[in-house]
C-alpha cells in the first residue's frame, strides 16, 4: 500500500500522539520520585525541627545550672573569706 498524503498525516498524527502518551508516562514516573523525595524531606524536616527545639531546651537548662553554680561558687567565697567560727563541744 503506497503511502499517500492522507495516510502520511494520519501516521504523523498516529506517531505524536504515542511519543505524547510516552512523554506523559514518563512525568508520571517522575512525580511519584518527586513525591517520595518531597516526603522524605519533609521527615528530615520534623527530625530537624525536633533536635532544635531539643537543643534549645537543652541550652535553657545550661543557662540556669550556670546561674545556679554562680550563686554556690559566690556563698562558698563568702564562707571562706569570713572569719573562722569555732566548733562547738
Amino acid at each position: 500500500m503506497p503511502m499517500t498524503k492522507p495516510n502520511l498525516a494520519i501516521a504523523r498524527t498516529l506517531t505524536v500522539a504515542i511519543i505524547a502518551t510516552l512523554g506523559l508516562g514518563a512525568c508520571a514516573t517522575y512525580d511519584d520520585e518527586f513525591a517520595g523525595i518531597n516526603s522524605r524531606l519533609d521527615q528530615l524536616d520534623t527530625r530537624v525541627q525536633s533536635a532544635a527545639q531539643s537543643a534549645e531546651s537543652a541550652n535553657q537548662s545550661a543557662q540556669r545550672a550556670n546561674q545556679r553554680l554562680d550563686q554556690i561558687e559566690s556563698r562558698v567565697q563568702q564562707l571562706e573569706t569570713g572569719p573562722r567560727r569555732v566548733p562547738r563541744g
